[in-house]
C-alpha cells in the first residue's frame, strides 16, 4: 500500500504482440493507467516510449517522480513499488533488483542449481545484476542520463552505466526481487532467456 499522498500511473507497452496481451492489459489497467501497442520490435524503444508517455501524463516536478520498470512475464511482490519508494525517500536516484525464475520445466534438471550457483549475491546483500524487469530511477536523473536507448538487448545495463555519473546514488539490493518466466526462448536477443538456456547441456 502506497502512502495516501503518493499517486501512481500504470503504463503498459506491448511490442509486436501476437496474442491478446493488449486486451488483457486493458482489462487489468482500466482507469489506473493506459496501454499502448507498438511494432518497434525493440525493448529499449518500448521502455523509452512507456516512460515518455508516463512523463507526459505527469504534472509534478521530475525530481519527485519515480519510474519503476518491470516486464509482462514477471510477478512483482505487493510491496515492490513501496520498497523502491523507501529508497527514493533517502535520496537514492536508482535501484536495481534481482530476479528469480518461476519454473525450470523447459530446462535440463541441472539448470536450477547451475543458475543459482552462477547468480552472484554478495554477502552484504548487494549484487552485480541489472534487469529492466526490476529497475527503478528518479525521473530527473533518468532524463539527465539520456533515458532508455533504442537497443534490442542490454538496454538496462546501458542505462545503469550512464546513471553512474555525478553525485547520484545507485543501489543494487538483492532484497528487491521479482519472479520472471523460465522460458527457454525470449523476445530480446542475448537477453535473460538466452543466458538461462545456456546452462542446458553443460557438463561438469
Amino acid at each position: 500500500m502506497l502512502p495516501s499522498h503518493v499517486t501512481s500511473d500504470l503504463i503498459v507497452v506491448t511490442d509486436q504482440s501476437t496474442d491478446n496481451s493488449f486486451g488483457i492489459a486493458q482489462e487489468i489497467v482500466q482507469e489506473s493507467g493506459t496501454v499502448i501497442g507498438i511494432e518497434a520490435g525493440c525493448v529499449g524503444t518500448a521502455r523509452a516510449l512507456g516512460v515518455q508517455l508516463a512523463l507526459e501524463r505527469y504534472e509534478g516536478p521530475r525530481k519527485v517522480c519515480w519510474l519503476a520498470n518491470t516486464d509482462a512475464d514477471c510477478e512483482v511482490p505487493v510491496t515492490w513499488l513501496q520498497d523502491q519508494m523507501e529508497y527514493a525517500k533517502t535520496g537514492v536516484a536508482a535501484v536495481a533488483g534481482i530476479i528469480d525464475v518461476d519454473s525450470f520445466i523447459d530446462h535440463d534438471s541441472s539448470v536450477p542449481e547451475r543458475f543459482r550457483l552462477s547468480y552472484l549475491i554478495h554477502p552484504d546483500g548487494t549484487h552485480p545484476h541489472v534487469h529492466g524487469a526490476n529497475f527503478g530511477v528518479r525521473a530527473d536523473v533518468y532524463l539527465k542520463a539520456g533515458g532508455w536507448q533504442d537497443l534490442s538487448s542490454a538496454e538496462d545495463h546501458d542505462l545503469w552505466r550512464r546513471l553512474n555519473v555525478g553525485i547520484h546514488q545507485r543501489i543494487s539490493d538483492a532484497s528487491l526481487r521479482v519472479i520472471t518466466s523460465g522460458r527457454r526462448m525470449g523476445r530480446a536477443p542475448l537477453g535473460f532467456a538466452d543466458a538461462l538456456a545456456a546452462h542446458n547441456g553443460v557438463i561438469g
